[in-house]
């Protein structure tokens, strides 16, 4: 028997963005944008290569305020326009699902990351805190939604 229950391996966040769907999902897919808000304060990104289709890759560098360059690769699993992304992060190893629901004129959008073991999710989140990271990454893109 399999054990789906991912609660003591993953993060979830949600907000109700105001912005329509359309817009998130273009500003979430699109390297000319997501350059501008992805990541923790302070970080900038050099987008390489962003297929946004299931098997298609994202690599990006990640510029930290501490000078130091952090790469990234992801590898799309499901692309459901305008509805759901989900993608397998390469180290740390995680999965990312973000929703995107369709709240009259704004959008409700759920992200969830679940790790590999309840250990790798409590290292990111001791090492690079990646929760407080992922809240400063939906601020941002709220912010950057707010500018458009």
């Amino acid at each position: 028997m399999t054990n789906n229950d991912t609660t003591n391996r993953e993060m979830v966040i949600t907000r109700l963005l105001d912005a329509p769907r359309e817009l998130v999902w273009e500003v979430f897919t699109n390297p000319d944008h997501i350059k501008h808000w992805w990541g923790p304060n302070g970080f900038t990104n050099t987008i390489d290569k962003m297929e946004v289709k299931p098997g298609g890759l994202w690599e990006f560098v990640m510029h930290g305020p501490d000078g130091k360059d952090y790469k990234n690769k992801s590898i799309y699993k499901e692309v459901v326009k305008p509805e759901r992304i989900v993608f397998e992060h390469i180290g740390p190893n995680f999965t990312a699902t973000i929703t995107f629901k369709e709240e009259g004129n704004k959008t409700f959008i759920t992200w969830q990351n679940v790790f590999e073991s309840a250990e790798q999710l409590e290292w990111a989140i001791k090492t690079v805190k990646a929760d407080e990271g992922l809240k400063q990454n939906i601020d941002k893109l709220a912010a950057y939604l707010a500018k458009m």
